[in-house]
């Protein structure tokens, strides 16, 4: 089993990386391969609302010429696509919204003559780092993911967060380590037993 993390930090060493470290190491430990990619290192931009993507079958079919491309293909390959990302104004920052949103008219052909999808029947994850206390910094942002999804065809499998109240350090609590070790056990889990939520 594949997972891709799709890590949308502006720090690729900063507390969402080093939550998910625990996650990684689990989920390697029980056999899937893990791929990380880190959005800042990666140039995407807007969508243009072109709609040129619709217009094609079984191809992202976007005209620019950026990293979504190698993005896109990671999403394709992977059972389980998890978005790891701290909480900025009750949501992603920017590169990652932009993968969404590119994602959602790339992925989706809904608009044009293109037919099908490229990502229906994905599972989906959400890793969250955040100042707020919990449901009140996450609540929009997962809510968000869970439209996605609806619309998408895809499978949201659950979130995992923690507060930010010691900067790294609230990351490497005992607490927060086991709490991330026990998400992915429970999504490779679940997945594992409920092969229709595969791709």
């Amino acid at each position: 089993m594949k997972f891709l993390i799709l890590q949308g930090s502006t720090r690729p060493n900063g507390n969402t990386a080093e939550l998910c470290k625990p996650f990684i190491e689990e989920l390697t430990q029980l056999g899937a391969k893990v791929e990380t990619i880190n959005l800042i290192d990666k140039k995407v931009g807007d969508c243009l609302t072109c709609y040129t993507c619709q217009q094609v079958s079984e191809t992202f079919g976007c005209k620019q010429d950026d990293d979504m491309q190698l993005i896109e293909t990671s999403m394709e390959q992977a059972d389980c696509i998890v978005l790891a990302t701290p909480i900025y104004s009750w949501y992603c920052p920017a590169t990652m919204k932009a993968v969404l949103d590119r994602s959602v008219y790339g992925m989706n052909k809904y608009y044009g003559l293109g037919k099908g999808s490229l990502w229906a029947g994905k599972a989906i994850a959400i890793i969250l780092t955040h100042g707020y206390d919990s449901a009140y910094a996450t609540e929009p942002f997962e809510l968000g993911i869970k439209r996605l999804c609806e619309h998408s065809k895809l499978n949201y499998i659950g979130m995992y967060s923690v507060r930010d109240e010691d900067n790294l350090a609230s990351f490497q609590t005992e607490q927060a380590v086991q709490g991330a070790r026990n998400f992915a056990l429970e999504i490779w889990s679940g997945l594992s037993t409920t092969p229709t939520k595969l791709y």
